[in-house]
């Protein structure tokens, strides 16, 4: 629990404090500075939390990422996104030549990397083996950041090996582009086709057939990140609605007397408290070793929906300003309503999370 954290996991907790106060919110309503916040973290420790140690990083355990992430959160800082370094993803481990090729200089941030996973039922993403080339064909619909990538880390179905994960080049020809897009929090995604893309065989990571338990790596790392910027967010919203709380209404009585407002209140600290213990909960056992994927489900779908439900309720209290685009508010509830399909859509992860029990016997309370 958060209560439960050693002297280092206090220290480190203490460093993201002033980071986000020195660095990050200083930085609130510019642009473009990305890059310096990125040195900042560099030189603090935090950006190489997310790398290998292999190749310069401190490979941080789920705990100390938890507690790093939380934190910051709780500030509802900007630039967030460039605090942390590129991870491995579903290249951690690659061989040669994948390693030299698209690894390091992902780590290093001279190339771009981005997930290929999400595809329509009518066009799936296909392969086959010709000599040492895999042809692709089919369609990935939501890319994070696909238009600005260099590689796609993509999901293919293999004849006769099942799913694999392929390095794919987005200058490889027969690779089209076929959609920018931006969502309602703000992020950018991509679309791509692939007619009979050619790709080498060395650009399969891993074994063929082995795809899918490494893309839920990655995707089950990512889970814990939202679950953990969640819980921070609900944080940074109730001490938000405390202070809005805390001033007079037209009667000159505080806001927070009335009986009404204080059951709303009392319930955004209740799903807070809980997802909180969760989340720490969660990711010490994954540093205990234990497979998670079904508690990181559990993580993350109760987070997302608990930082939905308290944003939602502190707009209720706030008020009207607090649609105003610009309020902070307004900006956080477009910004975490997204989380809910990220990574999987929540009522798809809660049936993943039925299945692990009634089929797998997996998973704990």
């Amino acid at each position: 629990m958060p209560e439960q954290l050693s002297k280092a996991h206090l220290k480190l907790k203490d460093s993201a404090t002033r980071f986000a106060e020195t660095v990050l919110l200083p930085r609130a309503g510019t642009t473009g500075e990305g890059r310096e916040v990125a040195n900042a973290s560099q030189a603090i420790g935090f950006h190489q939390m997310t790398q290998p140690k292999a190749h310069g990083g401190s490979a941080a355990s789920a705990l100390e990422l938890t507690v790093v992430r939380e934190e910051l959160a709780a500030h509802n800082p900007p630039y967030l996104e460039s605090v942390f370094g590129p991870g491995p993803g579903v290249l951690a481990g690659c061989g040669e030549p994948l390693a030299s090729e698209y690894l390091v200089p992902m780590l290093r941030g001279e190339k771009r990397g981005a997930f290929g996973f999400t595809e329509p039922d009518e066009h799936p993403t296909l392969g086959r083996i010709d000599g040492d080339v895999v042809v692709v064909t089919g369609c990935k619909s939501y890319v994070t950041g696909g238009a600005d990538a260099d590689f796609i880390n993509t999901m293919v179905r293999l004849d006769d090996h099942g799913p694999a994960m392929v390095v794919i080049d987005t200058d490889t020809p027969g690779v089209t582009l076929t959609e920018r897009f931006e969502s309602l929090d703000g992020s950018h995604h991509a679309a791509f086709t692939f007619d009979e893309a050619r790709v080498p065989t060395s650009n399969i990571i891993g074994k063929p057939g082995d795809g899918l338990p490494r893309a839920m790596r990655q995707i089950v790392d990512t889970r814990l990140l939202i679950a953990a910027q969640c819980v921070g967010l609900a944080r940074w919203t109730i001490d938000f609605t405390t202070q809005h709380l805390a001033q007079p209404d037209r009667t000159g009585e505080p806001r927070g007397d009335k009986e009404g407002v204080r059951l709303r209140y009392a319930d955004m600290r209740i799903q807070t408290y809980a997802a909180r213990s969760m989340l720490y909960r969660t990711a010490r056992l994954a540093d205990a070793g234990d497979n998670i994927v079904n508690e990181g489900i559990a993580c993350k779908v109760f987070a997302t929906d608990m930082i939905t439900s308290v944003v939602d309720a502190a707009i209720q209290l706030v008020g009207g300003n607090a649609l105003v685009v610009g309020h902070p508010l307004e900006a956080l509830y477009r910004r975490v309503r997204a989380w809910r399909l990220a990574e999987g859509a929540s009522d798809v992860l809660r049936l993943n999370l039925a299945r692990g029990k009634l089929d797998l016997d997996k998973g704990i309370l």
